[in-house]
């Protein structure tokens, strides 16, 4: 049965428990619970951590603990009954935990290691707590210890920082809100310091300053190590001063035997002393431990014979030092004992033995030696710290050791007054004797007794040491042969008082001889009385003795026989007539000197001090004496305190007319000097000689008398010394009349009061008197009266002994009355009198409430003073702070609310007025000062307060600036952060106090400012009060931990909602006034519906539609309201606030309101749109934040952006959005996206003068000037995104504008900034993107992206797997979905993230400019990929039955075409899709789209390996002609006529007979391209490959076979394999790369082998064939157009490496490493790949780290462009037809010299686009081409037409253009000639009449051909001296033509080319990068470039004429025209291209 618990209550879980029963309560080890009920070993309760959450557990996991019970019951709370810091320390250590573990994974692990090591020692020291068995001082230490730590660990954490006081945590609700402040203050320094704990508590004023901490050094001999003496020895340790060169302690001896050992047994482990009273002085002085060794025995150590053994002599013999300095820095950090070893040495000459010491600290070493290298002693020091009685508390376990304490020469810096000492120090300084007749000198030990003065030897009064017990005679040490010893030994005599007068001294003397017998023999004496006669001691002072001559036999029985002569020099004077028939004779020549040290507090050497003391035996000295006292030293006077006293109270009594004021001065002048830090702990003797031993009952009347005779002369006399003096006693003055009074009153039962009154009363009108003199003028008089106030406060206490508190209030009321007020006295003045004032607060007079009453007044009156002006602030504040401490520990006493009353009038408006000004000028420590005194203020007002408050102001204007000032003051303290922010304590209350404050003053603001009154400042202060309150930092209660923030929820509640009601209820009392507060409060409230708490966005949201209703109501909408509130939203989210939850409570609570008005219609419309505003935002906002992917926050900006320009039409915020968006772009490095993004807020503007104002970065301009800033930036964003395009309508924009305002400059820079456009878009390298389709599936997606597909662009070189992984990375919690099938609903709706993620292919819009003929591919090609809204994606399937033995008859193609919103590229890399549609494309199409794709895939292969050297692997070209050719044999194409050519089909499907002729061309088209790679193949293929080669010619022959029936014409069209032709001549010269488009665009009849095998060998193709086909060339480097000879030096100097030494074609950048023109081998140069688009010159560009296998793709790379770069059209600049079409030979011959760079379909393309005309013809070239050709030889320039049969294409197909040569840096080459190839027989082809003309050298240049080679090549020998006309890039567009045939006529007519020598600007060579193909084969790697030449050749700008004739006609003409010969000039070089270019043009007209 579950019973109540009674005592088991609380407890702590020792077990964790997993709450494995039904109702189990879930516990970890640590936690605490609260039990409510018990039942069989189970308990029933809570934990603390979940209180709401009950459960059992078993009672043995619960270990129980004492507690306080308190509301028993239902209800109860339970505390624990522990130490209030050990509670502390367990919940830190809690909080900590987690926070620690985090800091691992921070990676902040300094401080990790750091904080668990102090946690770590918190777990211990609050063991030792919880132990019980410590004493009150470790506890106290413990505690300091423990708070340290935390206050260390939480600022480290960034926790709050806990107020304490003696460390424990103070309640804020017991200390005034001053007193906390300055706990945190002194928190805060302990945290910093590190240190102990100050106390938390200021020093009250008048409070003593600390006193000083004496040090004491204990030591502690170890061992003497490896003592070799053999004898015993005296070891003597002191502290020594080198720098003042004198010993400061006494003497600590250590006694050892001769081994080392302690001499007395007990003295084992015992051998120690303490050093004591070492000030901080005395530790910066330059001490040493001085350590010497005295040995007792022999005189000679090492001669045995030297003395008899049985004699010991003291004799010297080492020293050791130690520097303290070098030691004090460990002493003091290691607080323990610290091993030392010191090193002993000896002394080399020992009559320098006083000095040893010395020598060895200044390293002397020539006087000192030792004896042994590890010779030392070892001792331990620890240096410790306090009074003597702290020293033995804390170490009791060093004063059980025996411990010998050895006190410093002389007194410490503070004297304790129970302190009783009589020592007296005697020094053995030296002595100077005589020989004696002897021939050595003497060896002379000094023997000393202390004898009283009946010549008894005084027994145990001489020390030589501490540590040793005291004897009665001392013997010196001897000095070996010395008659001049010097000693320096101190010696202690501890002689009794009351034997100290007529004690004296006697030395002896005696030479110890080192023969036989050893006896000392004595030869004279010397001695000293102790006190002269005067009874003064031995002064402090060397003394020279008198040496008397005596001997063995000599009697010292009767001393009185030698006490009567002189015993020095002085004494001698003062008694000259001595008998001289003494018995004792004195020694001229000999004396004796010793000094003596005093230290006594009984005796004393001072005359005049015992003159005062036996004053009566000198009546008439008196005045003498008491004027003498001054001249006393202080230490004379405090140790004879009480005699002086009463002597001067006796003397005082004596005669007081006479020397009364005397004994004042001498009182005075004692009473100072107690002031004195070194005898301030003499006080208490003073006080204790008042209470107890004073008994002058009638002195007060003198002193009263004498003070006030002081008082009143300080108005007349200049001098004011012995006043200021006689001001600063005031204190014990007072005491001393008050006692005086106390004792007459005693004696006399009460006379004479009234009297006494009377006279105290006229001492402080005498005060007040000099308190109110002028003392500007004289700074005696302030200096009096600043010691005046300075001692005034020190009465208070004496008087209320006297007087009623009301009394003594009265006084002192009067006397701070009296000063003048701040205005007439100076600044230090002003100081003196505040600090007078604050001690005055602080006295325990101010702590009665009925003084107060009297007081308060006065003090605030001289307060609001100060505040007004602004002077001593400081202290104001802190007379301030003691004020409020004081009233709030008295806060229960009905006086207060009077007290309080008094200080709101006096302080409340001046204290407002100087925090403002303090404010402004950001004085921190002083804003905290007094924000706490306005607070402590506020706070001890209550509700009469407040009502007198506001009843007091006259008028509404004092009213509303009382407001003003203090909503003002509130809302600065919250802004500027007067407490740091982790004194969360002090905010707490603060928030509190000014939420108190606020609904006292917000009824006043309600009742005076509402209607008629209404006064918009007053309210806007209160509103922005009220927003600012709600958010500050330290009231967002949800980022705190629980444990906190249900402290303070129980503490104050939640504040913001109490904030909250008090606004909202406001804002309801203001009626119709609202509308001033719109929209100028929308943004603030809006800021407070945003704070996380349900309840404050409850109570704020509804204001929103009342403002709404408000402005409809005015203004019939609210547009403002609208606009405001969008505006604030997007601020607001963007900076974190806000969240789902909010949004949701927004719509739904506004939506609520607004459905009840008659405007519910644009009022739902407008909550709708800013709930989707939120939305959005809050999208935005997740992106920005946290690690979200630039593509992620890109695509949020962006739908965000169009969100406020088309939902919302908010422009500002549309384009603040924009340049967000473009920021992002460029960071991204998407410019050109960043040029369309900026191109939107561009096209908002007009080319007007309207003025713009500052807005973002841009400053206040005209709308022109933005508009052009706009537009050049876009321009230039546009460039360096390779965009060439889309900047160039700008240009021509800006342009315009240029151009209407005469600004021709600018007008120049755009245009060549457009003509360098155009030169880029033809030269520069520019990659083809891929586009992947995207589709964002799950409801756990941002909304912008939930369930949408777009399409995205990729970045460069980005391929599906990569933009795949890239994707997944941004969304790392989202799945793959690996099928393209469109999702259902059940994954739409999922709470996931699914991807769905494919490539597509662009749809170009641009269709007209890829049909056009002329457009260069270049051109093309950005148009194929920019400006694409259309994709499409293939998916294929089977329709119908599916045939098993051939399944292409129903392979279908499922095509998806997706339309985007807007087109790629734009202002984003992506866009979402619009629009999706489906198309199935037939088998029959498909098997056309898959042989096309076929062949490109095989003519890009081809032309890699053409461009290879003889070793390349050709492995893979292998197994592809093996693929297709076997397949064509097996099976292959050879299954497409089966199914398509099969004559049931044809029957079928009578519409498909234009597919059917398509498929059949791309078959043919196919065959010979096999020829071409078999051809290549057979010349790199390795012999082992040899059979598989035939075996694949074999099947080509079959395969052609089998096609022979359906194409009569092939076995012409390919006679690759044929017997008759050799491989070299079948194969291509060089086939380059194609475009895909150029494949696409050619025919499918072009010949693949047209190269000549007969005709003369000079005119074959070189080693390496030219980059283009036949002659087509390109340029690299600088050597355009120069000589083969110049070339190659240059291509040497390029390429020293033998690989690139390959032959020069033409003008090609490939020199020939064979010399003979006639040779005809073909290799195929390097092809460049498939996918790299190059624009670097030649020989820049490379990379040898390039495995072998791709060196050849490299090289190849480095000399060919692709077909982008290559600039073909130079090869036919204007080939035309009469009916515009281009030769189909001109197809074909492109199809070799361009090579696949993508083999794959073109997907912009449609089939019919792709289709090429299936006539079949048969062609070949007869030998009529073989013949010579004059003409030919004349003109051969750099481009040369092959001779072939015309044929045209069909109308409709595409043109093509060549980029036969490109130049590296962007220079226009000159154009070059138009040719057209027409139907007609095979006639020789003559040479352009306008090709630039080079001198051949009368070598005669062949055309030879075959009928299997499309291409000519040229004989080197061509090119031997061509001429330097550099060929133009320009376009040829090749032209559809119609089929042709041999019988057709040649017209050879070409059009005219006009040459311009203008030059463009040349470009900066752009590096080239290489470009992906969407497939590009495996042996590519795309290289980077170098740098470019330096110098670039200079352009031409050439120019086509318009054709306006009939093309026919005008090629004839052109035709008949003369030639002129070539001609050569001398020209400078910048003109010989100019030159020879103009020549040829010459030439050519001639010609013709």
């Amino acid at each position: 049965m579950w019973a109540p618990t009674e005592e088991e209550k609380y407890g702590v879980v020792i077990c964790s428990f997993r709450g494995s029963v039904p109702q189990g309560l879930v516990l970890e080890i640590g936690e605490t619970v609260q039990i409510l009920e018990k039942c069989e070993g189970w308990y029933r309760g809570v934990s603390t951590k979940k209180p709401n959450v009950k459960g059992i557990f078993p009672a043995n996991y619960i270990h129980l603990k004492k507690a306080i019970v308190s509301n028993r019951g239902k209800y109860e709370t339970v505390v624990p009954l522990e130490d209030s810091i050990v509670t502390e320390v367990t919940a830190t250590l809690q909080e900590w935990a987690s926070l620690w573990k985090q800091l691992y994974v921070k990676h902040k692990v300094d401080l990790f290691y750091k904080l668990r090591h102090v946690m770590n020692e918190l777990i211990d020291l609050r063991r030792q707590l919880l132990s019980g068995h410590l004493t009150q001082d470790q506890v106290r230490e413990v505690k300091r210890h423990i708070t340290v730590r935390l206050d260390w660990g939480n600022e480290h954490l960034g926790l709050d920082l806990v107020p304490r006081k003696d460390f424990e945590v103070v309640d804020s609700d017991q200390i005034s809100v001053s007193d906390l402040y300055k706990m945190h203050l002194s928190s805060r320094q302990s945290v910093q310091q590190s240190t102990s704990q100050v106390d938390t508590m200021r020093p009250r004023h008048g409070e003593t300053c600390r006193m000083p901490v004496p040090h004491h050094f204990f030591l502690s001999l170890k061992s003497f190590t490896y003592n070799t003496i053999g004898e015993d020895t005296d070891v003597f340790f002191s502290l020594y001063d080198m720098r003042e060169g004198k010993q400061i302690s006494e003497r600590f001896l250590v006694r050892l035997n001769k081994n080392g050992g302690p001499r007395n047994p007990e003295k084992i482990e015992r051998m120690c002393a303490l050093f004591t009273d070492l000030s901080s002085k005395d530790m910066k002085r330059d001490l040493y431990i001085v350590a010497h060794v005295i040995r007792i025995g022999r005189m000679l150590l090492n001669d045995s014979k030297k003395g008899p053994a049985h004699l010991h002599y003291r004799r010297p013999y080492g020293c050791a030092v130690l520097s303290i300095l070098d030691v004090l820095q460990s002493l003091t950090e290691l607080k323990e004992e610290k091993d030392f070893v010191l090193k002993v040495y000896t002394c080399n000459n020992e009559s320098e033995w006083s000095q040893i010491h010395e020598n060895i600290i200044r390293k002397s070493s020539a006087k000192y030696s030792a004896p042994s290298a590890s010779h030392g002693l070892i001792i331990s020091l620890q240096l410790l710290r306090g009074d003597m009685e702290q020293i033995r508390r804390e170490n009791p376990m060093i004063f059980n050791r025996g411990l010998a304490i050895t006190r410093k020469l002389g007194f410490p810096d503070v004297i304790m007054p129970g302190d009783i000492r009589n020592d007296l120090y005697l020094t053995l300084e030296k002595g100077d004797f005589e020989r004696g007749g002897k021939s050595v000198q003497k060896n002379i030990e000094v023997t000393m007794y202390v004898l009283y003065a009946d010549g008894e030897i005084l027994k145990d009064c001489i020390s030589l040491g501490s540590g040793e017990p005291n004897r009665s005679s001392y013997h010196s040490f001897v000095l070996y042969h010395s008659n001049s010893p010097r000693w320096g030994e101190i010696v202690k005599l501890p002689i009794p008082i009351d034997r100290f007068r007529g004690s004296h001294l006697r030395f002896e003397f005696r030479h110890c001889s080192t023969k036989d017998k050893g006896e000392k023999k004595l030869f004279g004496f010397a001695f000293s009385p102790l006190m002269r006669d005067d009874g003064t001691t031995l002064s402090d002072d060397i003394h020279e003795l008198y040496v008397y001559k005596c001997d063995e036999n000599s009697t010292f029985n009767n001393h009185a026989l030698y006490l009567g002569l002189p015993c020095c020099k002085e004494d001698y004077n003062g008694c000259p007539n001595i008998p001289s028939s003494l018995i004792f004779q004195r020694s001229t020549k000999e004396s004796f000197f010793i000094s003596t040290q005093l230290s006594s507090t009984k005796l004393t050497q001072n005359v005049d001090l015992l003159a005062l003391l036996k004053w009566k035996a000198f009546p008439d000295r008196i005045m003498d004496i008491l004027g003498r006292l001054r001249h006393v030293s202080g230490e004379e006077i405090v140790k004879f305190l009480q005699d002086i006293l009463d002597t001067l109270f006796v003397i005082l009594d004596d005669n007081t007319e006479k020397y009364g004021l005397l004994v004042f001065q001498s009182l005075v002048f004692i009473i100072n000097l107690l002031r004195d830090i070194k005898y301030f702990h003499f006080r208490p003797v003073m006080d204790t000689y008042i209470q107890k031993h004073f008994a002058g009952a009638l002195a007060y009347k003198e002193l009263i008398r004498c003070l006030k005779w002081y008082m009143d002369c300080s108005a007349e006399l200049i001098r004011q010394d012995h006043i200021q003096e006689a001001m600063r006693a005031l204190e014990y003055l007072f005491k001393f009349i008050v006692q005086s009074r106390i004792l007459y009153s005693r004696a006399t039962c009460g006379m004479e009061e009234e009297q006494f009154r009377s006279s105290i009363q006229e001492l402080f009108q005498s005060i007040r008197f000099v308190l109110s003199l002028d003392s500007r003028n004289s700074e005696t008089l302030l200096f009096t009266q600043a010691a005046l106030l300075n001692s005034f406060p020190t009465i208070f206490d004496e008087l209320l002994q006297m007087f009623t508190v009301q009394e003594v209030a009265e006084f002192v009321r009067g006397t701070l009355g009296s000063m003048p007020s701040t205005v007439h006295i100076g600044q230090s003045m002003d100081v003196v009198k505040l600090q007078s004032i604050a001690r005055t607060v602080d006295s325990r007079l101010f702590s009665f409430s009925e003084s107060r009453r009297i007081l308060l007044p006065v003090v605030l009156h001289h307060i609001h003073l100060h505040l007004r002006q602004q002077k001593e602030l400081l202290i104001c504040s802190g007379i301030l702070g003691s004020i409020f401490s004081i009233v709030k520990t008295s806060s229960l006493e009905a006086d207060v609310m009077e007290e309080v009353e008094m200080m709101v009038e006096s302080l409340l408006d001046v204290l407002l007025q100087t925090l403002l000004t303090i404010m402004s000028k950001s004085h921190a420590q002083e804003a905290g000062e007094y924000v706490s005194c306005l607070l402590s203020l506020l706070r001890q007002m209550c509700d009469t307060h407040y009502q007198h408050l506001l009843d007091n102001f006259q008028s509404k204007d004092e009213l509303k600036e009382f407001l003003l000032k203090i909503f003002c003051v509130f809302r600065n303290l919250m802004k500027m952060s007067v407490f740091p922010r982790d004194w969360m304590v002090m905010r707490l209350l603060t928030s509190n106090i000014i939420v108190t404050t606020v609904q006292y003053l917000s009824s006043a603001l309600h009742k005076n400012f509402t209607e008629t009154d209404f006064d918009f400042k007053v309210w806007n202060s209160y509103f922005s009060l009220a927003v600012l309150f709600i958010n500050q930092p330290s009231l967002q209660l949800e980022i705190i931990t629980s444990a906190k923030r249900k402290k303070i929820l129980d503490k104050y509640g939640d504040m913001r909602v109490m904030m909250a009601y008090e606004l909202f209820s406001m804002w309801q009392n203001l009626g119709e006034h609202k509308i001033h507060f719109i929209p100028g409060m929308i943004g603030p409230f809006l800021g407070v519906t945003l704070v996380p708490q349900p309840e404050v966005r409850n109570i704020m949201i509804p204001i929103f539609h009342d403002m709404m209703d408000w402005e409809q109501r005015k203004h019939g909408s609210f547009k403002q309201v609208e606009a405001e509130l969008i505006d604030k939203l997007d601020s607001m989210v963007s900076e974190g606030k806000g969240d789902e939850s909010y949004r949701e409570l927004f719509g739904l609570l506004l939506l609520e309101k607004v459905e009840q008005e008659t405007w519910r219609e644009t009022g739902i419309s407008f909550v709708t749109s800013v709930t989707r505003l939120m939305e959005r935002l809050l999208d935005y906002r997740d992106c920005m934040k946290g690690e979200e992917t630039e593509n992620k926050k890109i695509g949020c900006t962006v739908n965000l952006m169009n969100f406020y320009k088309s939902e919302i039409n908010k422009e500002e915020m549309y384009i603040r959005y924009i340049h967000k968006l473009c920021d992002m772009h460029l960071q991204a490095e998407n410019y050109t996206e960043a040029a369309f993004t900026l191109l939107l807020y561009c096209e908002l503007l007009q080319w007007e003068e309207r003025p713009l104002r500052e807005f973002l970065h841009y400053p206040s301009q005209t709308e022109w000037q933005r508009k052009e800033g706009l537009c050049r930036k876009v321009i230039h964003y546009f460039n360096k995104g390779k965009s060439w395009e889309f900047g160039i309508p700008l240009c021509r924009e800006l342009a315009c504008q240029y151009e209407s305002l005469y600004d021709y400059q600018s007008l120049s820079w755009i245009r060549k900034m457009e003509a360098s456009y155009y030169d880029n878009i033809m030269e520069q390298q520019r990659l083809e993107p891929e586009f992947f389709r995207v589709g964002f599936y799950g409801r756990k997606f941002p909304f912008f992206l939930r369930n949408k597909e777009y399409v995205c662009r990729g970045h460069d070189y980005e391929r599906l797997e990569a933009f795949q992984q890239r994707m997944l990375g941004e969304f790392p919690q989202a799945v793959a979905m690996q099928h393209p099938n469109h999702p259902d609903d059940t994954i739409l709706q999922c709470d996931a993230q699914y991807l769905q993620i494919y490539a597509v292919t662009p749809i170009p819009d641009y269709v007209d400019v890829l049909q056009m003929d002329r457009v260069p591919d270049r051109v093309k090609s950005f148009y194929r990929v920019n400006n694409v809204r259309k994709f499409r994606y293939d998916r294929p399937f089977h329709k119908g039955p599916k045939d098993k033995d051939n399944e292409f008859k129903s392979l279908w193609i499922e095509r998806t075409t997706l339309t985007l919103t807007h087109s790629l590229p734009g202002i984003s890399r992506w866009f979402e899709v619009e629009r999706r549609e489906l198309v199935e494309v037939s088998p029959l199409e498909n098997a056309i789209q898959v042989v096309e794709n076929k062949n490109q895939e095989l003519r890009a292969l081809i032309g890699q390996y053409q461009h290879k050297q003889a070793h390349g692997n050709v492995s893979l070209l292998s197994m592809c002609l093996n693929g297709v050719i076997d397949a064509a044999v097996n099976g292959g194409i050879a299954r497409y006529q089966e199914a398509f050519f099969d004559k049931d089909y044809i029957s079928k499907h009578p519409g498909d007979a234009e597919k059917i002729a398509q498929l059949k061309d791309l078959m043919q088209e196919q065959v010979h391209v096999l020829g071409v790679g078999l051809a290549v193949h057979e010349k790199f293929v390795h012999p082992e490959m040899r059979p598989l080669h035939k075996k694949l010619i074999d099947q080509f022959q079959m395969m052609r076979a089998s096609l022979y029936h359906e194409f009569p014409g092939l076995d012409k069209l390919s006679p690759a394999c044929s017997s008759t032709s050799t491989p070299r001549g079948n194969v291509l010269a060089s086939h380059s790369p194609m475009s895909p488009e150029t494949i696409k665009m050619t025919h499918r009849h072009s010949p693949m082998n047209l190269m000549g095998t007969g005709g003369h060998s000079s005119s074959s193709l070189s080693s390496h064939a030219s980059s283009e086909a036949g002659n087509v060339v390109m340029l690299g480097d600088s050597s355009m157009g120069e000589a083969p000879e110049d070339l190659y030096h240059h291509m040497q100097l390029a390429y020293p490496n033998p690989r690139y030494q390959g032959s020069v074609t033409n003008v090609s950048v490939l020199s020939s490493s064979q010399a003979s023109p006639s040779s005809s081998s073909l290799s195929s140069t390097h092809s460049a790949p498939s996918q790299m688009i190059t624009s670097a010159p030649s020989s820049a560009r490379g990379s040898p780290s390039l495995p072998d296998k791709y060196r050849h793709a490299r090289e190849m790379m480095l000399l060919l462009p692709t077909h982008r770069d290559r600039p073909s059209s130079a090869m036919y600049p204007a080939a035309i037809l009469e009916n515009g079409q281009l030769p189909n030979f001109q197809r074909a011959l492109f199809q070799q010299v361009v090579g696949a760079c993508k083999p794959c379909s073109d997907p912009n393309l449609s089939l019919a686009e792709k289709a090429v005309p299936a006539a079949p013809s048969s062609w070949s070239l007869d030998s009529g081409a073989r013949e010579a050709q004059p003409f030919l030889s004349a003109h051969m320039g750099h481009i040369l037409a092959p001779p072939v049969p015309p044929r045209s294409l069909l109308h409709g197909h595409y043109s093509l253009h060549f980029d036969a040569f490109h130049h590296p840096l962007g220079d226009t080459p000159p154009a070059l000639p138009a040719r057209t190839l027409r139907k007609s027989p095979l006639h020789p082809i003559p040479a352009s009449p306008t090709s630039p003309q080079s001198g051949l050298d009368g070598s005669n240049s062949t055309l030879s051909g075959s009928a299997s080679s499309g291409v000519s090549s040229l004989s080197e020998s061509n090119f031997g001296h061509s001429s330097e006309a550099p060929p133009r890039t320009d376009t040829m567009d090749s032209m559809p033509s119609q089929a042709w045939n041999a019988e057709e006529d040649l017209e050879p007519p070409y059009l005219p080319v006009h040459y311009s020598l203008s030059e463009s600007a040349v470009l900066d060579s752009i590096k080239a990068q290489p470009c992906r193909s969407h497939s590009a084969p495996g042996c590519v790697i795309p290289q980077d470039p170098m740098d470019p030449p330096a110098l670039p050749p200079k352009p031409y700008h050439p120019r086509l004429p318009a054709l306006e004739h009939d093309e026919g006609v005008l090629l004839r003409e052109e035709a008949d025209r003369p030639r002129g010969l070539h001609r050569k000039a001398s020209l400078p070089p910048g003109s010989i291209k100019e030159e020879k270019a103009r020549m040829a043009w010459e030439h050519g007209r001639g010609e013709q």
